[in-house]
């Protein structure tokens, strides 16, 4: 048999964990995992790993190849996500920057990562096993086949945690973020699987910062903004660049040329003085320069978490803090998170 991987089931956002005695059929709640989002399809002789997007994933991924075949009982066609976890016993975490070096075109580099720091897989849906396709299975029912698939798996594979009580996912959103988790996501039992559509519901922790712009990409249409790069002061004095705020309209992006042009740094002819972003392995051939900006406006964002000294994802905007002075915006500003080992996680 062959099974072809659909897209993934994807999620919408809730400000809050929602109530399932409002949601007719219940719902399960899960933790939200923080890494690559992988379609697993092993058929009894070859193993594909796909993932969100076009790109599969098989080949950056060999300790998982290799397990699967191992470790499953029998072909199946699985949904969850890839992720890295780093730190001594007793005090892991999930490492978004360990995972993501993964996505590398040597394979000597990637079978180097593999035994380095080995990736895990946690199922969290069963969209096939052996020649029953359950894509219109409700999730209740696909929940119960994923058990007994992955009843007696041992590690490298995991099926999530799941729970059907509010307040212990409450908890969770609360608890698990020091392990790195992303939140929580709240799934109707009553469902069928649907490829592609936004019928989950996401919850992740909404904070605010206020940052410095350090300068602008233009849009890839080649006028206006395209996105503002954003920086905080570190404990030297140091300004560092931690991401930036994208998503303007049309109208929006040319309005920000003029608003910004007092700020732009000139060299002695007049002309904007450009620089250049630290190019990641997802930059590939794009262009990551940008017009540096004068380091004296600042801006209020909101932002889910932050990896390591930047944040995990684009921004959003929400003001401009004239009251506020740049030298002020430090990393001191920011949310501390308590440390949760995550083999608590896993059990």
């Amino acid at each position: 048999m062959r099974y072809d991987i659909p897209a993934p089931m994807l999620a919408k956002a809730a400000a809050s964990v929602p109530d399932p005695a409002k949601t007719p059929g219940g719902l399960l709640y899960e933790p939200k995992w923080d890494g690559f989002r992988g379609l697993i399809a092993w058929d009894g002789e070859t193993v594909e790993i796909g993932s969100r997007g076009a790109k599969p994933l098989t080949r950056y991924f060999p300790e998982l190849v290799e397990a699967i075949p191992q470790l499953l009982p029998g072909p199946c066609l699985l949904d969850g996500e890839i992720v890295v976890a780093t730190g001594p016993a007793g005090a892991q975490r999930l490492d978004w920057e360990a995972l993501s070096q993964r996505i590398h075109p040597a394979a000597s580099r990637v079978a180097k990562l593999a035994a380095e720091t080995p990736a895990m897989f946690i199922a969290f849906d069963l969209l096939a096993s052996g020649d029953d396709d359950l894509l219109d299975q409700s999730f209740e029912t696909r929940r119960a086949r994923l058990e007994t698939v992955m009843d007696g798996v041992e590690h490298p594979l995991h099926i999530t945690r799941t729970t059907r009580d509010r307040e212990a996912a409450v908890r969770w959103l609360a608890e698990f973020e020091g392990a790195g988790l992303d939140g929580v996501v709240a799934k109707p039992l009553d469902q069928p699987y649907a490829p592609g559509k936004r019928t989950l519901i996401k919850i992740k922790h909404a904070r605010t910062a206020d940052v410095v712009a350090l300068g602008y990409r233009i849009h890839k249409s080649g006028s206006g903004v395209g996105s503002l790069l954003v920086g905080l002061y570190d404990d030297e004095g140091t300004l560092r660049q931690v991401g930036g705020v994208a998503a303007w309209s049309d109208v929006r992006r040319q309005e920000l040329v003029d608003e910004l042009a007092p700020l732009v740094e000139r060299d002695e002819t007049g002309e904007a003085v450009t620089g250049e972003s630290e190019r990641s392995r997802f930059s590939g051939a794009k262009d990551v320069s940008f017009v540096r900006l004068r380091p004296e406006r600042v801006l209020e964002v909101r932002y889910d978490q932050l990896e390591g000294a930047r944040f995990r994802h684009t921004v959003q905007f929400d003001r401009w803090r004239p009251d506020r002075d740049a030298r002020s915006c430090t990393y001191d500003q920011l949310d501390t998170v308590a440390g949760y080992d995550l083999a608590d996680v896993l059990h």
